[in-house]
């Protein structure tokens, strides 16, 4: 029996940062992905909005109010577009479609599949944790712009300490329990809540560092935090 694929929550911060879009990263990242599937590997990715959210929502904020459901549609559709650019730039091992329903499985053979925001409520870290779910994955990696989770926020507390394990009831401590679309967190506090009760074990890691990626994909040393 084939190994379950590597389920990847892709932080859209990294292709989408404050500069525009970054396809330095992208292209390190395909190469990356290329030479992982060359040793047997599949994948299931499934990228966020970053910027590409932010400018929408924060436009549609400055010409009135918006519901926390028209904030969530408008990073939903974000997601897709981010998809749809990593998938094209993924094509020749890359499932035919971008997979936006994740209650029921793909039949996907391709090397890889890419996945966007399926439903308000959630970010696309509950989607990672719900394919790894779907697909008998029981690890998701969080690639995102930090390089571990702290025990406090690091842009507001200069003090704050890198935690390298943390069990599923400490870490949510620390998220708390409720989505808000504008939150910052290093796991979304849904996805965190499905994660425990699914026993999935999720790694938090700056996806910049790809050669720190490559090493946990190998088996190796690696920087970042284990939840499980």
């Amino acid at each position: 029996m084939s190994q379950p694929p590597i389920v990847i929550s892709l932080g859209g911060s990294l292709i989408v940062p404050n500069g525009g879009i970054d396809y330095q990263f992208l292209k390190h990242f395909k190469e990356t992905i290329v030479l992982e599937i060359k040793k047997g590997k599949r994948f299931i990715i499934v990228v966020g909005g970053g910027q590409t959210a932010r400018h929408y929502q924060g436009a549609a904020q400055k010409v009135g109010p918006l519901t926390p459901e028209d904030i969530d549609w408008l990073g939903i559709h974000s997601t897709h577009l981010n998809a749809h650019l990593l998938r094209t730039i993924l094509r020749k091992y890359a499932h035919l479609k971008v997979v936006t329903h994740h209650d029921t499985p793909e039949n996907f053979k391709e090397a890889v599949m890419i996945a966007a925001g399926w439903k308000p409520g959630h970010s696309t870290d509950f989607d990672a944790v719900e394919l790894a779910k779907l697909y008998s994955a029981d690890t998701v990696v969080n690639l995102s712009n930090i390089p571990y989770v702290y025990d406090s926020d690091p842009n507001q507390n200069g003090n704050a300490k890198p935690i390298k394990e943390i069990g599923w009831k400490d870490f949510r401590k620390i998220v708390g329990d409720k989505w808000d679309p504008g939150a910052n967190h290093p796991f979304d506090p849904i996805a965190s809540k499905e994660a425990e009760e699914a026993k999935i074990k999720v790694v938090v890691m700056d996806g910049k560092n790809l050669d720190n990626f490559e090493n946990f994909l190998e088996g190796k040393g690696f920087e970042g935090t284990v939840i499980s």
